[in-house]
């Protein structure tokens, strides 16, 4: 029978980067029955040809796509709104993500908000990750890694170690944010994130962390999870999850990693507000 997919249990929305391709397409694929997704789009902070520059918490609240976007989506009757963007918020540093899910929710009509940082940050605590192994995307550049582990170090989590997914040859001589404005978040194939991640995880880590919302990483997870016996984090995996939850919906039935059985943690707005305290 066909259905029309009515979030009759969930509608979730998300704000996605103008040419990210993937957020959708995980998350919707990762939804279980009756959760919808809802997507509003933003022209991303970076310049085109560059690598990020200037104040990245007033590139995201002055945006008028974001703006646009909170507002539309405001109007959807949703449960959550996810900003499925880490960048912005790695540079922007400590305390970003809590005002932006502030603000942002007074502009969506008092629709809760989170992000994608926030997301993997009560993944990795609800799997007791600490040490997490880091393979980044790779038009990572090194502003981008050196913001996100201050981002990371800032609450306790320091890597096991790090590396950037290799695309191979054609890629490598470019400059890292080259690749995503040439089209390489296309080219990463799951199989040779697992393939890459396998190889190289050392073995004082206690977990994965594969951020980077348009980084195409689902299909890598539990072939990971298995094989390392380790619990991996995405960032699309989290976001799902932590929209899931907000939107009271405890579904331990999506197979996309040992994340979707921990789900029942104390409210996010004390835990955030007891990262700020500490």
């Amino acid at each position: 029978m066909t259905s029309d997919s009515w979030g009759w249990r969930a509608r979730i929305g998300i704000l996605v980067i103008h040419a990210d391709p993937v957020p959708e397409a995980e998350i919707w694929a990762m939804a279980p029955p009756g959760v919808t997704v809802y997507a509003a789009r933003f022209v991303s902070p970076r310049k085109r040809g560059s690598d990020f520059q200037g104040d990245h918490a007033a590139a995201l609240a002055d945006s008028p796509d974001i703006a646009r976007g909170l507002a539309h989506l405001g109007q959807l009757r949703l449960d959550v709104i996810c900003l499925c963007f880490g960048s912005s918020s790695f540079l922007a540093g400590a305390g970003f993500d809590e005002r932006f899910a502030v603000e942002a929710s007074n502009r969506a009509g008092g629709t809760p908000v989170t992000t994608a940082p926030l997301a993997m940050l009560d993944a990795m605590a609800a799997l007791g990750v600490a040490r997490p192994y880091l393979v980044t995307p790779p038009w990572f550049t090194a502003t981008s890694y050196a913001a996100a582990e201050r981002y990371f170090a800032d609450v306790g989590v320091t890597f096991a170690g790090q590396t950037r997914f290799d695309l191979g040859v054609g890629w490598r001589d470019r400059e890292t944010y080259e690749i995503w404005d040439l089209g390489g978040q296309w080219e990463v194939r799951p199989e040779e994130v697992y393939r890459q991640v396998r190889a190289s995880t050392p073995a004082h880590a206690d977990g994965i962390l594969l951020p980077g919302s348009g980084f195409r990483t689902l299909e890598a997870i539990d072939p990971l999870e298995r094989d390392l016996g380790l619990p991996v984090v995405t960032s699309n995996q989290a976001c799902l999850w932590q929209c899931l939850r907000m939107a009271g919906v405890l579904d331990t039935g999506i197979a996309a990693g040992t994340l979707f059985n921990h789900q029942r943690l104390p409210a996010v707005a004390e835990r955030a507000q007891s990262r700020k305290a500490g």
